[in-house]
């Protein structure tokens, strides 16, 4: 294997059964059809959950909504970013000659989105128990305190809050078609409400950014039909 996978797989306290997955995870859509959004969509759910648990049980005193608050500032796309910059993720993830070029090895977006992949990835390889365990070693350098449920909630979380609120479903999100060159692109995702047969689109230069767009919308039009 390639000795910079060797040494992430260290990092990770994890060795791959299947060592492909790894290549895949860190593989994006501008190198190769074989890349890691499929992993990324998996590892997005592993993670809410890891942290979801994490926080449980750290933060015991706090209600739902507060909760909810703190997990969003912990999965956030910055907060990604930083531990993917600690895994040394940019020196080691594929990206086609344009998006390399202009400087993809140092977006935000791409980093947050191969980090999820690669806990997408663990999971596929082992199984739910490694992906929680390192989802815990990665947060162990990154404070966690009930003050961070005072930051200013992002429209996701929002829309996640006014929903469970009124005891309806969460929010699906899709991503409705994709514009302009693989290193230069935007994303035109869908938010549906299913039980309100309401849906609302954004456009982002990421996914993660096209789903807060999105969101923002089906919030004006909530709160429009007092909702």
């Amino acid at each position: 294997m390639d000795p910079g996978l060797s040494g992430l797989q260290a990092r990770l306290q994890h060795t791959f059964s299947d060592p492909s997955l790894l290549v895949r995870a860190l593989t994006h859509r501008s190198f190769s059809a074989d890349h890691n959004e499929r992993l990324e969509f998996l590892g997005d759910s592993v993670l809410n959950l890891a942290v979801a648990a994490l926080l449980y049980e750290r933060l015991s005193a706090l209600p739902e909504g507060d909760l909810s608050r703190v997990r969003a500032n912990l999965v956030k796309q910055d907060t990604l970013h930083q531990l993917a910059v600690g895994l040394d993720l940019p020196e080691l993830i594929n990206l086609g000659e344009g998006e390399a070029r202009s400087g993809g090895t140092r977006r935000p977006s791409i980093l947050a989105d191969a980090l999820e992949a690669v806990l997408g990835a663990v999971y596929l390889d082992a199984g739910y128990g490694p992906a929680e365990a390192l989802v815990r070693r990665l947060y162990e350098t990154v404070e966690i305190n009930p003050g961070m449920s005072a930051a200013a909630k992002d429209p996701k979380t929002e829309l996640q809050e006014l929903l469970q609120g009124r005891r309806l479903r969460l929010p699906v999100y899709r991503v409705a078609g994709t514009l302009g060159a693989a290193h230069k692109q935007t994303f035109d995702v869908e938010c549906e409400v299913p039980e309100l047969g309401v849906t609302e689109r954004g456009i982002g230069g990421s996914r993660r950014a096209g789903e807060q767009a999105a969101a923002a919308a089906m919030l004006l039009t909530l709160k429009a039909k007092g909702a």
